[in-house]
């Protein structure tokens, strides 16, 4: 087996055949490229794959393919998407949607996702790409079917739409709607009959071109420049082979129905989950190395939030959260990925926080109680309250704070816990926790004299 392609609604496997003799495979989701990789073959080549229903494949999985020697491809669709996260570890991209991805001028998934029939109906697609129909709207202007700002029209409304109802009837409806030109619309229907274009297959084709070439000159095995580390394979094989990824998927299932019953905490969670799936992979396309100091915090900073202090801790939140010795090394290197980016990225969002506490609700609670601690504290003389005036000791202080206000035990790592709430340090904190003090203990206290 030299060659292993996942393809389904952009081109099917019997028109691929006419382009390269492979082994042609459906849709790639969680753990196909890692099967496929097991069997060693020279090529693994990624159209499509699935973006839900089943969990999309995996960056892991592609990784380790290539660290294995074996040369991973994508185009047009998820293939496309992947190749862009992972250029920079030596997946090979193709075609113009993945030059798109790539420079950042395309960044939705939704650019590419389409409704597709079960394997029995052959996955053709059961909507239009996003990315087609902009590339059709364009040869539509160059053809004079369309002027410009009614195919800009056009996009917009295509765009609007979610990906599964995407296709030029319901667009050409939604134009109507909006009272667009009938004239000219009556002539881009007529128009599509024979010019609506597929730029995802053209991709397609293009890359199974790309590899026929390629491995018609001699493929020597794939040289990576990183390395993949025991640990995190054994936990990518783990969660990717067989029967433990569909009882993964039950399991998911069923408690996702437990948290739904919770109201406000799904959402809570769900939008945790998105923005860890998004540092996730913008750390792959930003080449974080697995491993290093990001590793180690990223571990320290798991078992203190869980109050994990001991060997015999550990094994029970391990257990509680069926996670074996594998999967807790890719738990934490996960971890170590959205950490990094989260710290990257902090100095941005605190520009988005007031709006996001509005968006929430807890904006009106936190300036209601902000004011007043200020009135209270200003009423007494304390607002820059000393710890001698408290009669308090620094780690009196920590105590009161820790163990009787947020009912745990002090960190073991105060410094890490000081940097993840974005304190400057623990002046900054001492002081902050000292005027809360002030404030609900309303004792008289001795004020900072000037210097």
């Amino acid at each position: 087996m030299n060659a292993v392609i996942f393809t389904g609604p952009t081109l099917s496997a019997a028109d691929a055949r006419g382009e390269l003799e492979a082994t042609y495979l459906p849709p790639a989701a969680e753990g196909d490229v890692y099967r496929a990789a097991q069997k060693g073959p020279q090529v693994i080549g990624i159209i499509d794959g699935y973006f839900e229903r089943q969990p999309a494949v995996w960056h892991k999985e592609i990784l380790w393919a290539m660290s294995r020697g074996i040369h991973v491809f994508g185009a047009a669709s998820m293939g496309a998407l992947r190749a862009a996260e992972l250029e920079v570890f030596g997946m090979e991209g193709v075609g113009s949607i993945f030059e798109a991805y790539r420079t950042g001028a395309l960044e939705d998934d939704d650019e590419v996702a389409v409704a597709q029939a079960p394997a029995e109906l052959g996955f053709r697609a059961l909507s239009d790409a996003m990315v087609d129909i902009r590339h059709t709207l364009e040869l539509a202007v160059e053809a004079s079917v369309l002027t410009a700002p009614i195919a800009a029209a056009l996009e917009s409304i295509a765009k609007a739409l979610f990906y599964p109802d995407r296709r030029y009837s319901r667009v050409l409806q939604g134009a109507r709607e909006v009272g667009l030109p009938p004239a000219e619309l009556a002539a881009l229907e007529a128009w599509l009959r024979a010019g609506s274009a597929s730029l995802k297959r053209e991709d397609a084709v293009a890359m199974l071109r790309t590899i026929r070439d390629r491995m018609a000159s001699g493929l020597p095995p794939k040289a990576v420049r990183y390395a993949f580390e025991n640990s995190s394979m054994w936990e990518s094989a783990w969660r990717l082979a067989g029967e433990s990824n569909e009882s993964d998927v039950i399991l998911l299932d069923a408690v996702l129905e437990e948290l739904r019953l919770e109201g406000d905490t799904y959402t809570r969670v769900q939008q945790a989950a998105v923005a860890r799936v998004l540092a996730i992979k913008h750390s792959y396309v930003q080449g974080l190395a697995q491993g290093g100091p990001q590793r180690v915090l990223a571990e320290r900073r798991l078992w203190s939030h869980h109050k994990v202090t001991s060997g015999d801790d550990r094994r029970r939140w391990m257990k509680a959260n069926n996670v074996d010795d594998a999967r807790m090394q890719g738990l934490l290197e996960d971890e170590a990925r959205v950490g990094w980016i989260t710290n990257l990225a902090a100095l941005d969002a605190e520009g988005y926080v007031l709006d996001q506490l509005r968006v929430s609700g807890d904006y009106p609670r936190l300036v209601e109680r902000l004011r007043a601690k200020q009135a209270a504290l200003a009423a007494q003389g304390m607002e820059d309250p000393t710890l001698e005036g408290a009669r308090l000791t620094l780690n009196e202080l920590h105590r009161w704070y820790f163990e009787e206000r947020l009912g745990r035990a002090v960190p073991s790592d105060l410094d890490d816990y000081i940097a993840n709430l974005g304190y400057t340090g623990l002046a900054a904190f001492q002081a902050s926790v000292l005027r809360e003090f002030c404030f609900i203990n309303g004792s008289p206290v001795k004020t900072r004299t000037p210097d």
